[in-house]
């Protein structure tokens, strides 16, 4: 059963590369329509800067994806290892994803910002929940 902690741990990383092809396609889209020359954008800002914030939108997604989901995919993996993974580890790895992914859709489509805020706050109480029971098993 274990090896089930990992299922919501591909999903996330599926989710991620989403994110990234959607960001690719609509920076690809607006530069070519555009015909923008990337080569005078120096850094990620200045390219930033000349996009509108529809295009953005998934760019700044895929970061979110990098910051608390490390937390995640550090718990997962070791309850994997471990062999520590119960229902509930499991059951509330599946709600992180599926409030990530719920969190993902908002903020690359509208960007409702309460909706998505609401989704983030949710995501985030079960993955702290996820941390204190992984703390309460090492110690």
């Amino acid at each position: 059963m274990t090896h089930l902690i990992l299922q919501p741990v591909a999903a996330l990383m599926l989710l991620t590369l989403l994110v990234w092809f959607v960001m690719y396609a609509r920076r690809l889209r607006f530069i070519i329509a555009n015909r923008i020359a990337l080569h005078e954008f120096v850094s990620p800002e200045t390219l930033n800067a000349v996009l509108p914030e529809d295009v953005n939108r998934p760019s700044n997604n895929l970061k979110n994806l990098f910051e608390l989901p490390v937390l995640f995919y550090a718990i997962c993996i070791v309850l994997a290892v471990a062999q520590q993974a119960d229902p509930l580890s499991i059951g509330l790895a599946w709600a992180y994803v599926a409030l990530r992914a719920i969190h993902s859709a908002i903020h690359c489509t509208v960007n409702i910002v309460m909706l998505r805020f609401t989704a983030y706050v949710l995501s985030s109480i079960v993955l702290w929940i996820m941390v204190v029971r992984f703390v309460s098993l090492v110690y």
